[in-house]
């Protein structure tokens, strides 16, 4: 056995499924061992492709994904994907070929100290320089990349160390022991709520993470408390609830925002700031907060709590119901800016205008997936409209990057999506702009069986950016370009491809694409002139009425 083989062996024995990446000459011997294991190795067409695979599984699963690639360009590419996992708190294991030591000391083909360029995206790394500390390194690695928060860890494996005899075993993995709050937390925060007249839940990825979902919901509805969450905490409770006041994060005032103007307390469960500063939702620092989560709250001179219950989330929700009791405080306010808010989505309902509001678009998409079926989004001006317009659920059936916020993430995301959940129906939604970024992906798709469908908002440019250049400076500059037929490019590829020529087309061309053995592609003409319409309407918002 080499190193190589025992590498392999302790990823085996971390129950790893797949390795998503590229072979390279400096990976040659994982490539060999990984013949004669049940691990499957996805070769994916680009290496930035592999991480995002690698980040999208580690999140679903929450079990690390895997990607590898070799030294120099082959990593240099895989480092997006990997930044990303860590920001957004995936667990991913990433691997590199590298050199041999006999030529780190010097000027050498390819060659970048790969440890010290992966250690700012990462939770931690290591270079394998002895095949006797592989188990160590192997078992180290997932702990940390799995262990709250959880997030991107890298193992660099030099080509002489990869083929050299290696003796030992996988180590046993040792599953993390839940925590729990003290007393004392549990009761300062039910004492807060108890005395708040107006308090409001803010909920985050960390109680998706937790699989707090249900005790986070009945912990809402004893104590009639409303809730908005993040981006990444979309499905944590049933959007059609009567306390959901859905998402906040978007970077303007909305009307959520008004439920932070009258808020005299706010929850803030399994929430990071990297997902929504809160600089935006308490720019003074006026507000109470009660942080509930897994870990202690990140130092931010507007996110100062004034108890901090840091243990299991659903226990600590629980605990702290039996000693709360808001049940003759009824929240009237909440009530009507509920209404608004579902008021405000649904008067796109019956838009017939052509191209699509985007608004209308999502509408549309939601109608059509399940409760259990998943988006993906990608980054750009659509991910704003997916975030405030695509409602779930259930956790984890809709994901949006929004630590690290890296484009071309949708369509590498949706195969590790539809690997991970074969029976449901996946759909990848990007703009034109990270479409071209990862399209190339969309072969690997075919090739593995992967069949999902991408909605492209064709618009020709980089509209968020657009959207932001009109809105500060009213004008645009450097943000347009051209497209392929993306008919025409799917059906090259052998996928299914779709043009919307009329808004009441889409429902029925999606449902079409989804029927599909393949992957498909619709592309929509998509009115952007509504992101500025909207900084208008809200600009004019008052909370007052």
């Amino acid at each position: 056995m080499n190193t190589a083989e025992l590498l392999v062996k302790c990823l085996e024995n971390e129950g790893v499924e797949y390795i998503f990446g590229l072979p390279g000459e400096e990976n040659l011997d994982v490539l060999q061992a990984l013949r004669r294991s049940p691990i499957q190795f996805i070769t994916t067409r680009h290496e930035q492709g592999a991480a995002f695979m690698a980040d999208v599984y580690g999140r679903l699963t929450g079990k690390a994904g895997v990607c590898l690639s070799t030294l120099g360009p082959g990593a240099t590419n895989l480092m997006t994907g990997v930044a990303d996992a860590n920001l957004d708190g995936a667990p991913l294991v990433a691997i590199t070929g590298q050199v041999g030591t006999d030529r780190m000391h010097i000027e050498s083909h390819q060659y970048l100290d790969l440890v010290a360029m992966f250690s700012p995206v990462t939770k931690w790394n290591a270079q394998i320089v002895r095949p006797s500390i592989t188990p160590e390194i192997v078992r180290k690695a997932f702990k940390i990349a799995q262990n709250e928060k959880p997030g991107a860890v890298h193992i660099d494996v030099p080509e002489n160390i990869a083929a050299m005899e290696a003796e030992g075993y996988p180590l046993k993995p040792s599953p993390p022991e839940k925590t729990y709050a003290s007393f004392q937390s549990i009761l300062k925060a039910a004492e807060l709520i108890n005395a708040a007249e107006n308090p409001l839940i803010l909920v985050g990825n960390g109680a998706i993470r937790a699989h707090a979902a249900a005790a986070l919901t009945h912990f809402a509805e004893k104590l009639n408390i409303p809730v908005a969450n993040t981006f990444m905490g979309k499905g944590v409770i049933p959007y059609q609830h009567s306390l959901a006041l859905w998402t906040v994060g978007l970077q303007q005032r909305d009307y959520i925002s008004c439920g932070f103007d009258h808020a005299d307390l706010v929850i803030a469960v399994g929430y990071d700031l990297i997902e929504y500063s809160p600089k935006s939702w308490n720019p003074d620092g006026r507000l109470p907060i009660i942080h509930i989560a897994a870990t202690h709250a990140e130092i931010d001179s507007s996110y100062i709590p004034v108890v901090e219950v840091v243990g299991d989330i659903s226990d600590s929700l629980y605990e702290i119901l039996k000693r709360a009791d808001r049940q003759d405080k009824p929240t009237p306010y909440a009530v009507q800016l509920r209404q608004d808010i579902v008021a405000d989505y649904c008067q796109y309902a019956q838009d017939e205008g052509f191209p699509v509001k985007p608004q209308k678009l999502i509408y549309d998409l939601r109608q059509v997936m399940g409760p259990e079926d998943i988006v993906i989004s990608d980054v750009g001006a659509h991910k704003m409209w997916i975030a405030r317009h695509y409602h779930c659920d259930r956790p984890n059936t809709c994901l949006i990057s929004n630590g690290f916020a890296a484009m071309g993430i949708a369509v590498p995301g949706a195969i590790a999506a539809k690997l991970v959940y074969p029976q449901r129906h996946v759909v990848a939604v990007t703009g034109d702009g990270g479409f071209m970024m990862n399209c190339q992906e969309l072969e690997t798709a075919l090739r593995i069986g992967t069949n999902f469908t991408t909605i492209i908002f064709n618009d020709g440019g980089y509209g968020l950016i657009e959207w932001k250049q009109q809105r500060y400076f009213g004008e645009s500059a450097y943000v347009h370009f051209g497209n392929p037929d993306f008919v025409k490019l799917a059906a090259s590829m052998g996928l299914k491809g779709y043009r919307i020529e009329a808004t009441a087309d889409f429902i029925p061309t999606l449902k079409t694409a989804l029927a599909q053995s393949v992957p498909s592609i619709i592309d929509v003409p998509v009115d952007y002139s509504e992101n500025l319409r909207f900084n208008q309407r809200l600009g004019e918002l008052s909370c007052d009425t």
